[in-house]
């Protein structure tokens, strides 16, 4: 009996054109890449990428020496290849309408019309590759009295509500907004965006034609606030700022403990009836004001109160010890380091290092697993402009690929 031949890569053989800038864009076409898509990002000339100058830190050399590669930029630049356009100029721009013509999808962050100017918009590649899938990623959207403003993640995370319930309540010490610590309203808009590709890929092969996807950070940040939006739509209630707390489940929150913090994430009214016999107060799942959620939340008030004098008697680790035999969810509050140090993260295989042209980069895998055709991680992320001449001879098939180009490599 004969093995079968290894299945290709999801996206194998799809093309991408990736003329998107920092994080949302380069995030989803760094997905598209890990899945196999021939990710070609275009950057200025000199300076390329936005994010290339966002440091420190940057990557070390081979002899511990910082070089001009910020970490910023490794995080989403992954399986791509970079090739420097100076589109502002007639050459560039017919060498983008050029690439356009041969690729599947073109993602693109510009401001609402941007790239009309260019030739570059979604009416003009459409006219020249009408398979073309076009993905436009914004602050607000192609249509509505804001799409020409300009849109950034604080921002949008600020105008789409999430700062109005993350941080300190308003009646405690620290008190007011407060934005997520890492740019998760461009993150989840990349996840989208690649939504969206993927969904037009498969209507493509029925139809045999692309279409314009318009992705908008506000979109995505107002549809993410999930059972907070729909608590609002439903009840009628602002929702408020509440700390580490949930709105709808008690306890669902940070406690202290001896040594640090711990989270304890109660979901039902037996784990914490288990939580209650752990902690030597069987007797608190017996009170009515306890024994269900619906009462715990309503008097939230009187029990957390009661669960932090209980807490603070053991460490961290004797808590989640004894709560994960009672299988009451709970765990530690880590930094980074302890993250990375995390058996089960080492167990997963979450750090990847990729050889890279200046020394070697560690990255974080991608979270998409599948059994019989896996992420594979190719190309470290590119030096400005390394594949120029190579993307050329691929895609356009020239001999004299410093014929066709506006800009060569400056790698």
């Amino acid at each position: 009996m004969t093995s079968s031949p290894p299945r290709p890569q999801p996206l194998a053989g799809i093309r991408v054109l990736d003329l998107s800038r920092v994080l949302a864009g380069p995030w989803a076409s760094q997905i598209l890449g890990d899945l196999g898509a021939d990710v070609v990002k275009v950057e200025r000339p000199g300076n390329g990428d936005d994010t290339r100058a966002w440091g420190p830190p940057y990557l070390k050399d081979a002899d511990g020496q910082p070089t001009r590669e910020s970490a910023y930029f490794l995080c989403t630049n992954r399986n791509k290849r970079s090739i420097t356009v100076d589109m502002a100029s007639p050459e560039g721009q017919q060498q983008l309408q050029q690439l356009a013509a041969k690729a599947d999808i073109v993602l693109e962050n510009f401001k609402t019309g941007g790239l009309q100017q260019y030739g570059l918009d979604y009416a003009s590649l459409n006219a020249i590759n009408p398979r073309l899938i076009y993905c436009s990623i914004t602050g607000f959207g192609q249509s509505g009295p804001y799409a020409s403003r300009p849109g950034y993640d604080f921002l949008i995370q600020a105008m789409g509500g999430l700062m109005s319930i993350t941080g300190v309540p308003d009646d405690e010490a620290g008190a007011g907004p407060q934005k997520v610590g890492v740019a998760l309203t461009d993150i989840l808009t990349g996840l989208y965006a690649t939504i969206g590709i993927l969904a037009a890929l498969q209507e493509r092969n029925r139809s045999g034609l692309g279409q314009h996807i318009d992705t908008a950070l506000l979109d995505v940040q107002v549809a993410t606030l999930a059972n907070q939006a729909s608590n609002y739509l439903v009840g009628g209630m602002v929702p408020r700022r509440m700390g580490n707390a949930h709105p709808s489940i008690v306890p669902y929150q940070t406690f202290p403990t001896a040594d640090s913090d711990m989270i304890l994430a109660v979901g039902n009214d037996g784990q914490f009836a288990r939580f209650c016999t752990v902690a030597g107060r069987p007797e608190w799942a017996q009170d009515e004001r306890f024994a269900t959620n619906p009462q715990r939340v309503r008097h939230r008030a009187e029990l957390i109160p009661l669960l932090r004098q209980t807490t603070v008697m053991r460490s961290t680790a004797e808590w989640v010890s004894a709560l994960e035999q009672a299988d009451v969810p709970c765990g530690p509050v880590n930094r980074l380091d302890q993250v990375f140090a995390d058996p089960q993260v080492q167990a997963r295989g979450i750090q990847v290092d990729l050889p890279h042209p200046l020394g070697t980069v560690a990255t974080v895998a991608s979270p998409v697993r599948l059994s019989a055709t896996p992420v594979q991680y190719r190309m470290a992320p590119p030096l400005l402009g390394q594949h120029t001449e190579e993307v050329l001879r691929d895609w356009l098939q020239t001999d004299h690929p410093e014929k066709a180009i506006a800009c060569n490599a400056e790698a």
